[in-house]
């Protein structure tokens, strides 16, 4: 199940929710294939203004998403290929709905989760 938890500066984030969660949800079914698009999980949150910073000062151009993956697509043969596409479609997801300003300031994390250490609904996950 790919989750994300995304931080965005509030005053970019807000009225663009829905655009922006559709955007990312496609951003990884293109990756993973259609089969996944009932199973990505989304938490946005809005950072208000002034406690995004980079470089000491603050900043409204910075965006980060971590993505839990499982731990095995690391292991795959094509892992390069899957987490550059990763990257950079959550990226683009993100430009396309609150501006490329934001670009150079987005950084996505990748998490690796191993099957025993992942659980839904209070059962581990299959």
């Amino acid at each position: 199940m790919p989750h994300l938890t995304v931080h965005l500066p509030e005053n970019r984030l807000t009225g663009n929710e829905p655009v922006l969660v559709a955007a990312l949800t496609d951003a990884i079914v293109d990756v993973y294939g259609e089969w996944a698009r009932d199973l990505v999980s989304i938490h946005l949150a809005g950072v208000p203004t002034g406690r995004f910073a980079q470089g000491g000062k603050p900043v409204d151009t910075n965006a980060s998403v971590i993505l839990g993956v499982r731990a095995g697509v690391f292991d795959r043969p094509d892992a390069a290929q899957i987490t550059a596409r990763l990257g950079a479609g959550l990226t683009g997801a993100i430009t396309r709905v609150l501006g490329d300003d934001l670009r150079a300031g987005t950084m996505v994390e990748l998490v690796a989760s191993p099957p025993e250490r992942t659980f839904v609904g209070g059962a581990r996950a299959v």
